[in-house]
């Protein structure tokens, strides 16, 4: 058994008191109390021991916020040590953390209990450290605080996935994004805040209602058409602010074929045809193995071309070049496919304006014109051409094809009846017959199918 007997030091009368400033672990023991006087000893108090224990630093500092933590504003943090007596040798105090400026992490500032700290977006999440250490008993104590900074949106934005593909695109405010029609699309807007902003969707001025509730970011469009063309914007809304981002979707589609169109006139054959598409189509025209393009001139025929938003328009006028069983065709195409009708020029009355028919029957003269003619056919035959790129150069692609047919005499047109010198009433008529077994073709690939509505007059 050790004991121990400390020198005392009088507080006052009747104080006794015994006091271990910085206690360390080879003063653990036990100690009694002994009374003198000068170098005599006049009584010592065995029977009531007093035993000591000292044990290893369990206590951790306590970071403490004076006031919640928010970007850009400052705060005093205070770092201290539960259980330290008042009359301990004052410990050395330290910080460590991503939040503190590296520049003063060696100076005075941050080697005081008490800090002032400007907290910043980045620093939300990391952890501010202090560290108290008691040089005489050579110990020390980390105390770790992670950081809860609030903060407004920032770094906002758009991630889009089509279809069932996980590929990812990131945009940014003021994008332009081009889908092709009926394409599914998975819009996710992203905020980086704290707390977390609430999202919406809208379009144009319209808010959208979200797709999954549970995650108001996401917005799912299984079908994008023409009518989803616009203006989307995310609104991020946060107590300490709000921030917005927005994308202009465009709905890109095939062509859209309307006619060819024709009608006879004093000088030949006039026919036009419109298209529509995103981008814009171009169009061309077919006169049997020729091909004819863009805005030309000469002797035989006129093609005029223009073109306004996704509409393009061409017209041609043939004056000379004319035979039987020619075939005249509209080709529009752009990046995403193509469309083309065909109509057939073939045999009728001689003496009809080059020997051939097309377009509508005038009504009051058919009787006179069918016992004229033994037989005449005529078709008009409409091609699609689908996911063809670069489909100006491939002439051989698989196409599928419709038929329909019109029938005209010189002096009427396919479309609006003008007026001729003779007082005739004209009879127009689209026929079309769907329940037909579609013939097998003759001179195209196994990979086209072509259906025809065909109207034969036999006398």
């Amino acid at each position: 058994m050790l004991l121990f007997l400390l020198p005392l030091l009088w507080a006052g009368a009747n104080n006794c008191s015994l006091s271990i400033t910085d206690a360390q672990k080879q003063e653990s023991g036990k100690y009694y109390f002994r009374l003198m006087r000068g170098d005599n000893v006049r009584h010592s108090y065995t029977d009531n021991l007093l035993t000591v224990n000292v044990t290893a630093l369990s206590w951790t500092p306590d970071i403490h916020a004076k006031e919640p933590l928010e970007a850009g504003s400052s705060t005093h943090l205070t770092c201290s040590l539960p259980g330290a007596c008042d009359r301990a040798t004052h410990p050395s105090i330290s910080w460590t953390g991503a939040a503190l400026h590296p520049l003063e992490l060696a100076s005075e500032a941050y080697k005081s209990s008490e800090i002032l700290l400007t907290p910043r977006p980045q620093d939300h999440g990391t952890n501010l450290t202090c560290r108290v250490t008691f040089p005489r008993a050579g110990v020390s104590s980390e105390g770790t605080l992670m950081l809860n900074v609030s903060y407004a949106p920032q770094n906002l934005s758009i991630s889009v996935s089509r279809g069932n593909c996980t590929e990812l695109k990131y945009l940014g405010n003021g994008s332009s994004l081009s889908v092709l029609e009926g394409e599914s699309l998975r819009l996710v807007c992203v905020a980086d805040s704290n707390p977390p902003a609430i999202l919406s969707w809208a379009r144009g001025s319209r808010t959208l209602s979200p797709s999954q509730p549970s995650n108001p970011g996401v917005l799912l469009l299984p079908r994008v058409d023409s009518d989803h063309e616009g203006k989307f914007t995310c609104q991020a809304q946060h107590p300490r602010g709000s921030l917005g981002i927005s994308l202009h979707l465009s709905v890109q589609n095939p062509p859209q074929l309307l006619g060819p169109s024709c009608s006879w006139e004093d000088q030949g054959l006039h026919c036009s045809c419109s298209s529509r598409a995103q981008p814009a189509p171009s169009l061309r025209w077919r006169l049997g193995e020729g091909l004819l393009e863009g805005t030309i001139s000469n002797a035989s025929f006129k093609i005029t071309s223009r073109s306004a938003g996704p509409w393009a328009n061409s017209s041609l006028s043939l004056s000379e070049g004319l035979s039987s069983g020619l075939s005249l065709s509209c080709e529009a195409l752009n990046v995403h496919g193509a469309q083309s009708a065909t109509v057939l020029l073939l045999p009728g009355k001689p003496q009809l304006w080059g020997g051939f028919v097309l377009g509508a029957v005038e009504g009051a003269g058919i009787a006179g014109l069918l016992s004229l003619c033994s037989c005449f056919i005529l078709f008009m035959v409409k091609t699609f051409r689908k996911e063809a790129p670069g489909v100006a150069a491939e002439e051989n692609a698989p196409s599928t094809s419709q038929g329909h047919q019109y029938e005209c005499l010189p002096g009427s047109t396919m479309d609006h009846p003008h007026p001729v010198e003779e007082e005739q009433e004209l009879h127009y008529a689209s026929l079309s017959f769907p329940g037909l077994r579609p013939r097998e073709p003759q001179d195209q690939e196994a990979t086209s199918a072509t259906e025809y509505t065909e109207l034969k007059i036999c006398k």
